[in-house]
């Protein structure tokens, strides 16, 4: 986790819930002054391992509630979600609908990480009042190089100076962290403010 708190940059943590480190990780990432999100694990069409807590179509409005309240208590600081895998779950617009009224209470905002082309969870979260943004720049680390991830990061400073905003999404490999930590001052100096993904939604 030092490498990731090592960037002192407005950087936005997504926390998966239910693992040992979960609840000290989004702590320790608020006290140092990043954002927290819940990555809120969600059914994937693809043969991914499944998280032992997920959302699923066909479950209830309870169950949902039910799940994001226990998933929520072990992320503490959370202020916003985005769907960790979801392929399947953020495509069915039943189980959207039942999860983004649950959101508005929360007062959380919703990034759609588009896990797939199919997904309703943006329009969603729009009809529910939350705000909300999605991913609009490919996956930084697909290819988990640092000079790839280097030229993702390219794309999204292309598209943040085209569009005004760019949202992107990594995850802690040690080729992004890398890629990071030589992109981010580069960025910076080049007049592109870094924002918390709460800046980004509306």
């Amino acid at each position: 986790m030092e490498a990731i708190f090592s960037l002192h940059y407005p950087l936005t943590l997504s926390v998966l819930p239910n693992h040992p480190r979960s609840a000290e990780i989004a702590e320790e990432a608020h006290h140092r002054g990043y954002q927290v999100m819940l990555h809120l694990p969600m059914e994937s069409l693809a043969n991914e391992t499944a998280e032992v807590q997920e959302l699923r179509p066909g479950m209830s409005s309870k169950e949902v509630s039910s799940d994001l309240n226990s998933m929520l208590r072990t992320v503490p600081y959370a202020t916003g979600v985005n769907n960790h895998q979801g392929s399947r779950a953020t495509s069915d617009a039943q189980l959207m609908g039942e999860l983004m009224p649950l959101l508005h209470a929360h007062h959380l905002f919703f990034i759609d990480s588009r896990t797939t082309a199919a997904t309703v969870a943006y329009d969603a979260a729009q009809s529910a009042g939350v705000p909300c943004a999605f991913r609009n720049v490919p996956f930084l680390d697909d290819v988990q190089d640092v000079s790839a991830i280097g030229r993702q990061l390219e794309i999204a400073a292309k598209d943040a100076r085209e569009k005004g905003q760019a949202i992107a999404i990594g995850h802690p490999h040690a080729a992004t962290l890398r890629a990071l930590a030589e992109f981010l001052p580069k960025a910076e100096s080049e007049g592109i403010h870094l924002a918390h993904a709460s800046e980004l939604v509306h």
